[in-house]
């Protein structure tokens, strides 16, 4: 890999622990604290009042990168557009969370409209761009037919929006693994020829490593649904520009195993009346069996580094 890509991921690490205290300080006299669901782990209540809305500093971090360094690049400058466009749906739906005092802000219909319409918009620009092929793990490419393309682009990009915010419950446990996922995909944009992408890629693992410095137990900040479905969006618009859709849901497998165990929770409860796990998504059965946060939150570390090797091993056999 080129030494150069250190440099974005440099500048935005350093950028967010700049402006972290500030922002922090900021979000505190504003009073834009978290508020707590009553049915979750109870050691969670002394989280409510911490400053939600940080996302910010990495999107701050991401869009200084990308203006400064990739703004002739028209995939790269898309990946910003869908950082920042799902970042500002996150962010009303923090708002809204912060003014009405509640765990739910935006209602979910109006935020998945939001999103798609994003997602699509996306999903076009990349068939333009680089047409619909996409790369099958030890299969080949498929020329994907438009039709299926667009949805296809559309639930993956929102899907992976929304995984990424329902990974965000422990402190450090989403900035975390989007740090690796974003390492993962520094590599896998510069071997499919995307050296644009690859900034942003490497400017967002800095970013969520300098977020990481803030979020770490006990967070003095949360990412809010700004940072989290902005983050999603993000790693699902570099994997469908580069066709490597399959291969990311293997190195994002943490991210795919939280919205599992969220999808078959719900769906065992309202089939059979019964809970499979004592609270979803997964982290959080973890943590009712007695695993201390942070022990959950390394080992899911740990887990998503194996995803992502395993992911990359998979790409560069084929």
């Amino acid at each position: 890999m080129n030494i150069d890509l250190m440099l974005p991921g440099i500048f935005a690490f350093s950028l967010v622990i700049v402006i972290g205290k500030p922002v922090i300080g900021l979000l505190r006299r504003l009073k834009f604290g978290q508020s707590i669901r009553s049915d979750g782990p109870q050691a969670h209540l002394k989280k409510a009042g911490t400053p939600t809305m940080g996302g910010i500093m990495i999107l701050f971090a991401i869009t200084v990168v990308g203006l400064a360094m990739v703004k002739e690049d028209q995939a790269s400058m898309w990946a910003l557009f869908a950082t920042l466009g799902f970042g500002a749906v996150g962010l009303l739906d923090d708002f809204l969370i912060i003014v009405y005092k509640r765990s739910l802000g935006l209602k979910a219909r109006y935020k998945l409209l939001f999103q798609a319409l994003l997602a699509l918009l996306i999903g076009m620009a990349a068939a333009t761009i680089k047409g619909t092929a996409v790369s099958l793990p030890l299969i080949g490419v498929w020329q994907m037919p438009l039709w299926l393309y667009l949805p296809w682009t559309v639930f993956f990009i929102v899907g992976f929006s929304n995984a990424v915010n329902l990974t965000d419950g422990l402190d450090a446990l989403a900035a975390g693994v989007s740090t690796i996922s974003a390492l993962a995909l520094t590599a896998l944009t510069v071997s499919t020829g995307f050296p644009g992408l690859a900034t942003l890629c490497s400017a967002v693992a800095g970013a969520c490593l300098g977020f990481v410095w803030f979020n770490a137990p006990p967070a003095q900040v949360f990412m809010g649904d700004t940072g989290a479905l902005a983050l999603g969006a993000f790693f699902g618009t570099i994997a469908v520009f580069t066709g490597t859709e399959f291969y990311y849901l293997i190195i994002g497998g943490i991210f795919v195993v939280e919205t599992l165990s969220d999808i078959i929770q719900v769906a065992s409860f309202r089939l059979r009346g019964k809970r499979v796990f004592r609270m979803a998504p997964l982290h959080h059965h973890y943590e009712l069996n007695g695993l201390a946060e942070t022990k959950v939150v390394a080992r899911f570390w740990l887990v998503s580094l194996l995803f992502a090797f395993l992911g990359l091993y998979l790409f560069y056999r084929v």
